[in-house]
Formats: structure tokens, C-alpha cells, sequence
């Protein structure tokens, strides 16, 4: 439980003055790389849905799986991780008394090896010699370059999670037997997940890079591919508990609540750590040469991730319907009128939330052997993942960035701003609405992911998907409005609103709460579970695939 007696001075002076302005330029600075980002690869978002549609012909000069690479890279990569970073090191400095300057020159090092990796990464992009998409592995070769550049990401990234480490472990030294503030708490659990879950990707782009640059003739494609999705299947669930920090913390605290019960908080954190990164496979559920039993093993480890989410959704649900009945809400569902639908603050995360109940329970479809037959290599993966990481993840990080920013900024969110941000957060769900809903229809009806504009000759099957698509591309267009405004906001905020103090959210639990035990600070406990689990999903499947390796794959560049 965070009290302020228990602060030491120069925390005390940090909640009371703010954060400081070095500390300030840091988080601003990835956020507003991540905001340039999120323009950017809006922009291309929406030109490769408008051609999906086959309503825009792209120029000779540029092709569509150049545009999804791209708009891959720059939404998955940079944008959520640019945010993430400048977001828990704000929280960092914020509840931990301030960033070492250490910890702040290891953060503007990670910051310019992320930038430098992907002016590497982008460069042959742009030049269509590495028309890869996102994922990256096996047989589609890219340029030695792209692969460059990828290495200076991870180590930019790895950079950053420990100097977090740093941070946490100077706060602990100096506050012996006490918790760590709980936002902390959930940096913590980010960065761990950051760190091992790059490092089977870092293996991954270390293999590649020798057979990209003709140094040996073939690669083992198995290996590549369940190396990329112990970091892609981690990787969503470092939004998510990105995004679910904002909704146990500061949320309540918007609505004028408590906090649900610490102890539970803290669990939830943990069980997502422990239970994330074994679960890759159930993106491989179609792939050969990989045993069922291993195949159920990691659909198992998916979806217990459920188990966290549900008692997270308990526990959201029940702080709303506490806070509104204590303002007078009335009724089963009456209490509902009584929650701040007007403050972007609170309804930009709460449509999230909503969001991933139809998300969350796409996902448990794709991680079921006989319905993953029906909707994989399909758009409806594409709507899934735009639930998820484009609704769920990203509608919460527009939440956040109406208090963090003029937090950061020293400045206030004007009602102005605040109401152009409840228009834009309706732009958003509209938006997605349609497009999701567009993508996850067709997909039932075959229209597969990856491929650009085709009638297949004037197939009648094609051809059906041709009303589906047109709805994506209005769901993309009502996107674009959205991120238009969302950036307007974003810059306004940081550089033009009126000057002022804003209050770093943070919601306190309950008077009568339980004492948190202590156990739940054993991290190296935690960590040794977590590497054990991983071991058990991921060992003996990658010891069968090199031992009895298939034939290697030579590099493949058909554009």
C-alpha cells in the first residue's frame, strides 16, 4: 500500500513539484517519436486498405507488400514500444523519487540505438528489398541491412529494460522490506517480459543474418519460426499489461474510486509474467513436423492467460460499479450513467476494455485446433489483431496521453481538448467497427491475409468479398480522421495547451485493504519460475528440430 509518509524527501518533492525536466524530455521524446509514428503508419495503413479494397491503384514505384511491411514496423514496433518505454519511464520517475542519471543516459542510448535500427530497418524497405511484412522469418530473405537494423532495436531495448532494472533495484536497496509502488510494479513485470521475450528474436535474427548475406547456403525454417513467435505471442501481452496498468491504477483514480485489492493486482502481474511466453505455437498450430502434444501444451499455456484477464474483468467491473453507486447510481445497470463518460481519460480506456471481450474471445478461436483450421492465413487474423493491439492496447495509450502528456509538459487538458478527444475516441470505435468487423466477416468467407487486390481471374468466390472489403475501407478512412485528430491533440499538448499542473493518476486501494504479502516481491523467485515454464514449452520442440532438422530453406526475394 502507497502512502506518502513512507516517501523519501525527494520522492515527496517529486509528486508535489512534478517530474523533472530531464526526466520530462526523456518520456516526451519517445512519445512524440511514437505519435510520428502512429501518423505514418496510419497513412500507409490506409493506402494498403483502400488497394485491398481495390479502391486505390498504388504508383508503379511502390507495391503493396512494401506498404505492409512498413505499416507493420512502424505501428507493432515503434509506435507501441516508443510509447511503452516513455510511458513506464514516466512512471518510473514519478513513483520512484526520480531517474538515476544512469538509468536516464541508458534510456537516451536505447533511444538512439532504436532510432539508428530503424533508419537501418526502413532504408532497404523504401528501396523494395525487403518486402518482408513484420514477422520476418524464413524463406523471405531481406536485405543484410534490415536484419542490422533489427539488432540495434533489441539491444536499444535491452538498454532500456535494465536500466529500469537499475532503477527498481536502487529504489528496493534504499527501502528495505517495503513494496514497490505498484505502477513500478508494473514496469517491472514489462521490462522482464521486454528482455526474455526478445531474446529468442534476437537468436532468431543472429541465424539469419549469416544466410542473408550468402555466408551459408540454407535455413532451418522450423527453427525460425517458433524463435519469431516466442517473441511475437510475448510481445501482445506487453500492450496488454501496458494498457491493463492504466486500467487497475490510474482509471479509478479518474473516476474518482479505489483501486481494487493490491494483493490481486500484484498476482495478476505475475500470472501474465510466468504464463506468457510458452504459448508461440498456437500461432504454429498448422505448421508440420511440430507434435501434437507440444501443439496442446502451448494452446494450454494461451489460454491460461485468460485466467488473469477474467479476474482482471471481475475486478475492473467491480471498482465501476463501487465508485458510481457512491455517487447515486441505481440499479442493476443504472450505475452505468454515473461514470464520467465525458472525460476522454476514462472513456477512451473503458471502450477498450469492452473491446477485448469480443477480442479476447477471438483469440481463445485462433488457439483451438478445429476452428484455427477455418480462420487461419485469413483476414479475419487481421480484424483479431486489430481488436487487440489497434482497440484494446492502443485506444488505452490514447487514454493515457490526455494526463501523461500535459503531465510531462507542465501544462493542463483544456475541455477543448478533452472533448475533441471523446470525438476522436468515437472515430476510433466507429472506425474499427467497421474494419474489424469487415475483416473478421470475410475472413469466415475465405478471403486470406497477406495478399494484395485480386478478383482470382473474376472468381465467384473473389468476387463476394468485394462488399466486405468496401467496408474496410471505410472503417480505415474513419481510422485515419481519428489519428489525425489523436496527433493534433498529442502535439497541442505538449507544446501549445495552457500552462498548469496536471496530476500524475494514481489511484490508492480501499482503507480496510489486506497486507500485501511480501512474497510478491521475489522476483528472482519469479523469474526462475517463468525461465522454467519457457523451458518446458520450448526446449525438447527445439532440440527435436535441430537434431532432426528438415531441409534447409535457401533465401527467397520474389519481389
Amino acid at each position: 500500500m502507497e502512502t506518502v509518509n513512507k516517501l523519501s524527501f525527494k520522492e515527496k518533492a517529486n509528486h508535489a513539484f512534478g517530474i523533472s525536466p530531464e526526466d520530462a524530455v526523456l518520456s516526451k521524446s519517445y512519445l512524440f517519436v511514437s505519435f510520428v509514428a502512429l501518423l505514418v503508419g496510419g497513412v500507409l495503413g490506409l493506402i494498403q486498405g483502400l488497394n485491398r479494397a481495390g479502391l486505390f491503384e498504388l504508383p508503379s514505384w511502390l507495391n503493396y507488400y512494401q506498404v505492409l511491411t512498413a505499416h507493420g514496423i512502424l505501428l507493432i514496433l515503434v509506435f507501441t514500444a516508443f510509447f511503452t518505454i516513455g510511458y513506464f519511464y514516466a512512471v518510473l520517475s514519478h513513483t520512484l523519487g526520480g531517474l538515476l542519471p544512469k538509468v536516464r543516459k541508458m534510456a537516451w542510448i536505447g533511444f538512439g540505438l532504436k532510432i539508428f535500427g530503424f533508419v537501418l530497418a526502413v532504408i532497404p524497405i523504401i528501396m523494395n528489398e525487403a518486402s518482408v511484412m513484420f514477422t520476418f522469418y524464413p524463406p523471405l530473405a531481406a536485405h543484410p541491412v534490415f536484419y542490422f537494423g533489427l539488432v540495434f532495436i533489441v539491444v536499444g531495448v535491452w538498454m532500456c529494460a535494465f536500466g529500469a532494472f537499475i532503477q527498481v533495484a536502487n529504489w528496493r536497496k534504499k527501502n528495505k522490506g517495503e513494496h514497490v509502488p505498484i505502477l513500478s510494479y508494473f514496469a517491472t513485470g514489462v521490462f522482464v517480459l521486454l528482455f526474455f521475450g526478445s531474446v529468442p528474436v534476437a537468436i532468431e535474427v543472429f541465424t539469419i543474418i549469416p544466410w542473408a548475406l550468402g555466408w551459408v547456403d540454407t535455413i532451418n525454417v522450423m527453427v525460425s519460426r517458433t524463435l519469431f513467435w516466442a517473441f511475437g505471442h510475448t510481445l501482445v501481452n506487453i500492450w496488454y499489461l501496458t494498457a491493463v496498468s492504466a486500467w487497475y491504477v490510474v482509471v479509478p483514480k479518474v473516476i474518482g474510486g479505489r483501486r481494487f485489492s493490491d494483493t490481486l493486482t500484484r498476482l495478476v502481474i505475475i500470472m501474465l509474467v510466468v504464463l506468457n511466453i510458452p504459448g508461440g505455437f498456437h500461432h504454429q498450430i498448422i505448421d508440420p513436423g511440430i507434435t501434437e502434444s507440444v501443439k496442446f501444451l502451448h494452446v494450454f499455456m494461451s489460454l491460461a492467460i485468460g485466467f488473469p484477464s477474467l479476474m482482471t474483468a471481475y475486478a475492473m467491473f467491480s471498482v465501476f460499479e463501487k465508485t458510481a453507486k457512491k455517487k447515486g447510481g441505481r440499479g442493476i445497470f443504472g450505475w452505468f450513467k454515473k461514470l464520467p463518460w465525458g472525460d476522454v481519460r476514462f472513456l477512451a480506456p473503458m471502450i477498450a476494455m469492452i473491446a477485448f471481450i469480443p477480442g479476447g474471445a477471438g483469440g481463445i478461436v485462433q488457439s483451438t485446433n478445429q476452428l484455427n483450421q477455418v480462420a487461419h492465413n485469413t483476414m479475419w487474423v487481421v480484424g483479431h489483431f486489430h481488436l487487440t493491439l489497434g482497440t484494446t492496447a492502443v485506444l488505452t495509450f490514447f487514454g493515457i496521453s490526455y494526463w501523461l502528456v500535459p503531465y510531462l509538459s507542465k501544462r493542463v487538458l483544456t475541455p477543448a481538448i478533452n472533448k475533441l478527444g471523446v470525438i476522436q475516441t468515437m472515430f476510433w470505435t466507429a472506425g474499427m467497427i467497421f474494419m474489424a468487423g469487415a475483416m473478421h466477416w470475410v475472413g469466415l468467407l475465405g478471403s486470406p491475409r497477406r495478399t494484395s487486390y485480386t478478383t482470382y481471374s473474376d472468381n465467384a468466390t473473389a468476387l463476394s468479398w468485394d462488399p466486405y472489403l468496401f467496408f474496410l475501407a471505410i472503417g480505415g478512412t474513419l481510422l485515419m480522421i481519428g489519428i489525425i485528430i489523436q496527433v493534433y491533440a498529442v502535439m497541442h499538448l505538449m507544446f501549445f495547451a495552457p500552462k498548469g499542473k496536471t496530476e500524475f493518476p494514481i489511484a490508492q486501494v480501499e482503507d480496510n485493504a489486506t497486507k500485501t504479502p511480501y512474497w510478491t516481491e521475489r522476483w528472482g523467485v519469479i523469474i526462475v519460475i517463468m525461465l522454467l515454464v519457457i523451458a518446458m514449452g520450448y526446449v525438447i520442440p527445439l532440440v527435436e528440430m535441430i537434431v532432426n532438422a528438415p531441409p534447409g530453406s535457401p533465401p527467397y526475394s520474389p519481389w
